[in-house]
């Protein structure tokens, strides 16, 4: 949402998904919510247990020797320093009754680069936490392919668009209509100010779910320090207006 909307924590109707938001006290000029970190991070780690993009950092010829749970603690600490990231500049969006599907976005003008985001959400401890070669993949090939690939293709709307940084559905949580919802929630402010919507994903299937909901692949990037390289859909949804400029909220069942 642009920073002069306020936050907002929303129940929908009994037959559609509840969707819960909360955002950093700069947009909301409320305070942000971040005991939802730990629940909202678990729901994330479980959505994206096996995505490649996730398992890239992870499974590095050195932590061969590692054991399956220091791997699966790591992912999920992973997802809880990004999750408090966008609690202090982003926005957390929350479907169902318990964190079902969770979506980081970063509102215009935003982002979690900077140092004192990177220290205060803890992201700076992957730097002792990840292997050698993790911490390459990480730091030196991945936020910096994702921060001038968004700047290539946003031109000079990058700083006036919205970011779907992660979202994801725990298993129990699947075909319920929950992500639509929590993107949707979004995209209609997004429609109503005029503003694209930027995503990037890692999976072909969700590739078609997100062209339900407007968006359309631009490019192609992919992440090359391991063997087997991992592809990612550049995806950009343009805004959906009505006559006389007002935003219109579509999409189909997810």
């Amino acid at each position: 949402m642009d920073k002069s909307t306020a936050a907002a924590a929303l129940t929908i109707t009994a037959e559609k998904p509840a969707v819960t938001a909360t955002a950093n006290s700069k947009i909301s000029n409320q305070p942000n919510n971040s005991g939802m970190a730990p629940e909202a991070a678990a729901s994330l780690a479980e959505a994206f247990a096996d995505d490649h993009t996730c398992t890239y950092f992870l499974n590095t010829a050195d932590t061969a020797h590692w054991t399956e749970q220091k791997k699966w603690a790591l992912h999920v600490k992973m997802m809880e320093y990004i999750v408090y990231a966008h609690l202090l500049k982003g926005l957390v969006v929350s479907a169902g009754p318990n964190y079902d599907c969770v979506g980081l976005w970063m509102p215009p003008g935003e982002n979690m680069d900077d140092y004192l985001t990177i220290f205060r959400s803890g992201m700076w401890r992957l730097n002792y936490q990840l292997s050698w070669e993790g911490q390459k993949r990480f730091f030196s090939e991945f936020l910096p392919l994702l921060h001038d690939t968004k700047a290539q293709v946003l031109a000079e709307r990058d700083n006036n668009s919205w970011y779907l940084v992660y979202i994801g559905s725990r298993p129990s949580g699947r075909g319920k209509g929950y992500a639509r919802k929590a993107i949707e929630y979004v995209t209609g402010i997004a429609d109503a100010a005029g503003r694209a919507c930027y995503l990037e994903s890692s999976n072909e299937v969700n590739r078609i779910i997100y062209g339900k909901l407007g968006f359309e692949r631009r490019k192609i990037v992919y992440l090359q320090r391991a063997e087997e390289h991992v592809e990612l859909d550049i995806m950009v949804r343009e805004p959906v207006l009505r006559k006389g400029g007002v935003g219109a909220r579509g999409g189909v069942k997810a």
